[in-house]
């Protein structure tokens, strides 16, 4: 049943969320370094403690099936949370949900073998470790087609050689799990690569540089150069050869999340932005008194909840159908739309503080920076621009005729047949 009211006992779950959040989490993003830095000591004295109280509540890593001790929630649930704790850079490791790890662990539940889930899998979902997903490559963007890294078969073990690009928290991470060349004469170049999981340990991974972008905490986008690595032939994930099938495992929800961790970010940058025009004066008149910064916010509004309904809507389609594929349309539309909204909506917020806006003092640069990565991870804006149309397309037949049935001369004599005249 199609519904835009949230289940009471759901939503008292959310409201705890915000208020935590707000009051416990968020101080988190102005004292501690990068969130995925579990090794900091600072982040084992503020963040254990919160992370064991949301545990206790019953909202810890909510997106695993409860064959894994989560809750099971669907797609829907899951973006009414991220609504909320995406409000903190560090909402989502305090809720056990955060990025690159909630993909991986699906990985490792589908493909990993026992002894796997037991060395990596368990410590993850407990946030003991953290993980990397190293499959970009310097010379590549887009096309993961282009990738030259190899994994060649040696004896019992595979041997890996190749460099990694942004390779997000790698010098946090006990594990990477590494996208690899193992045929490159495959007639179907979809079937050429392989997935694998690279302990961080093993010898033979450099670490060429951390790079960052502005307003993050500390670098942690590692380019890595993977030096003869060796790991034994049981760890490569699936079988030869899927490893665009293993990827896709992990995307569809998470580009959900990411997209209301996105709305989250906007709408606090709009939030911010309302108290402070209502707070300063100019030219007689409080800033909020002044049409043309109406007319700012209610544009922000009105896309914040256009793009909230977006994205809801393709997470009710997830649950409905339970085929990320049926649904590709409309999770490349949310991923269009995500960078745009946060763009916009921070530009403003940015603007309308004015010179304390553009300050380091305030976080809309940091932002207004995180809209164009956004727009980056996961695939560039254009790619996910072309699926959305090649769906629209897919099913359209071309007219046969010069003019088309729709001309008016033509229509109108289609609807005289079908309503002769007296």
């Amino acid at each position: 049943m199609w519904s835009f009211q949230t289940d009471p006992d759901f939503q008292s779950e959310l409201d705890w969320i915000r208020k935590f959040v707000d009051s416990e989490v968020e101080p988190l993003d102005s004292i501690l370094g990068s969130q995925w830095n579990i090794h900091d000591a600072r982040f084992k004295r503020f963040v254990r403690p919160l992370q064991e109280q949301v545990k206790a509540r019953g909202l810890w890593a909510c997106h695993l099936g409860s064959e894994l001790g989560g809750k099971g929630y669907g797609q829907l649930k899951l973006a009414l949370m991220n609504e909320q704790f995406g409000r903190s850079r560090f909402g989502p490791i305090v809720f056990g949900a955060q990025a690159p790890d909630t993909g991986n662990s699906e990985i490792l539940a589908h493909y990993g073998t026992p002894e796997q889930k037991e060395r990596f899998l368990n410590p993850l979902l407990n946030n003991d470790i953290v993980s990397c997903f190293a499959m970009t490559e310097p010379h590549g963007g887009s096309d993961p087609l282009l990738l030259k890294t190899q994994a060649v078969a040696d004896g019992d073990d595979w041997i890996i050689s190749g460099e990694k690009w942004f390779a997000s928290n790698a010098r946090f991470a006990a594990f990477f799990i590494v996208m690899a060349v193992t045929d490159p004469d495959a007639k179907n170049p979809y079937r050429s690569m392989s997935m694998f999981i690279v302990p961080a340990d093993t010898p033979g991974i450099e670490f060429v540089r951390d790079y960052t972008y502005f307003g993050q905490a500390e670098p942690e986008h590692a380019h890595l150069r993977f030096n003869d690595v060796r790991v034994p032939k049981d760890h490569m994930l699936g079988e030869n050869g899927d490893a665009f099938a293993v990827a896709q495992v992990r995307l569809g929800g998470g580009r959900l999340h990411h997209a209301m961790r996105a709305l989250a970010e906007a709408t606090k940058c709009l939030d911010l932005t309302c108290q402070r025009v209502a707070s300063r004066f100019t030219k007689g008149e409080r800033l909020s008194e002044k049409q043309m910064v109406q007319e700012r916010l209610a544009d922000c509004w009105i896309q914040l909840r256009q793009f909230r309904l977006l994205t809801l809507e393709a997470a009710w389609l997830a649950d409905e159908s339970k085929d990320w594929k049926a649904i590709k349309q409309n999770i490349a539309a949310v991923k269009v739309m995500m960078p745009k909204v946060l763009h916009d909506v921070s530009s403003t917020a940015l603007h309308l503080h004015g010179s304390l806006g553009l300050s380091t003092e305030m976080p809309f640069s940091y932002h207004l920076m995180n809209s164009y990565m956004i727009g980056l991870a996961d695939g560039p804006t254009e790619v996910h621009k072309l699926t959305v149309a090649k769906e629209m397309l897919r099913d359209v037949e071309p007219s046969q005729d010069q003019f088309p049935e729709y001309i008016h001369h033509r229509a109108k004599a289609q609807a005289e047949l079908k309503y002769p005249a007296g």
